[in-house]
């Protein structure tokens, strides 16, 4: 039985007005299905347009033309609020940076996808405790990012991006900026996941890290220069 895409890029552009320079065309013709329980490796060199790819497969921008399928909507024709409610119920985002705000605990961090999609307040603060006792931050619940190690601040961004249980994780480089310790737990954690049943969708540049993906999609010059199938299906270790 075909399965149906949990994301759908149907030749899809992406440029940028550079004002009375040329127009700067940073993706092109980009078709790609995601279903379901993938775990899909985008790479490719600095400039292939992996960047731009995270805000199309994470529906944070609209292409210039083409169509982007998140369930079965077009983002193009959906209201920003609408779009936010989706996304926000649909992909959990893990960046390079954590993209934590200082001002924030490490729980209240952790609700805030929660509050976006109107949870209840009680319902999302367990929830957060519940995720960052989980990844081993128990005792950390009350710190603030300033407080917390490189790693545990990735881990409160793992957290934040489970918070809402989305079908897509998308992480961005999510093992840039930590210790080769750190970043095996990660990307093992982000394995886990697929085992049991989530869609992950990893950008790196790392050739290291696509072995844990099932498919592998290289980009080069804003397109997709070719796809390869990972037979051993990210099980290395």
């Amino acid at each position: 039985m075909n399965q149906k895409p949990v994301l759908s890029l149907k030749n899809v552009w992406k440029k940028y007005d550079m004002g009375e320079a040329e127009p700067l065309v940073v993706l092109k013709e980009i078709n790609l299905d995601i279903n379901q329980g993938d775990f899909v490796a985008i790479t490719g060199p600095s400039g292939s347009g992996k960047s731009t790819m995270v805000n199309m497969i994470g529906a944070l921008d609209k292409p210039s033309w083409g169509a982007i399928y998140l369930k079965d909507k077009n983002i193009s024709e959906m209201s920003e609020s609408s779009l936010a409610f989706l996304r926000g119920k649909t992909v959990g985002f893990i960046f390079q940076q954590f993209n934590l705000l200082p001002t924030l605990s490490a729980v209240e961090n952790v609700m805030l996808p929660m509050e976006i999609v109107d949870a209840p307040e009680r319902l999302a603060k367990s929830r957060a405790q519940e995720l960052l006792t989980t990844l081993g931050l128990g005792n950390r619940m009350r710190h603030r990012p300033g407080q917390l190690s490189g790693g545990q601040q990735q881990r409160v961004a793992i957290a934040r991006a489970l918070a809402n249980d989305p079908e897509i994780i998308l992480a961005d480089e999510p093992t840039g900026n930590l210790d080769s310790e750190t970043g095996k737990f990660v990307i093992d954690f982000l394995s886990r996941m697929n085992r049991e049943g989530k869609t992950v969708v990893l950008i790196t540049h790392e050739l290291n890290l696509v072995k844990y993906a099932k498919r592998i999609i290289y980009m080069k010059d804003g397109k997709i220069e070719k796809e390869t199938v990972n037979r051993k299906e990210g099980r290395k270790k």
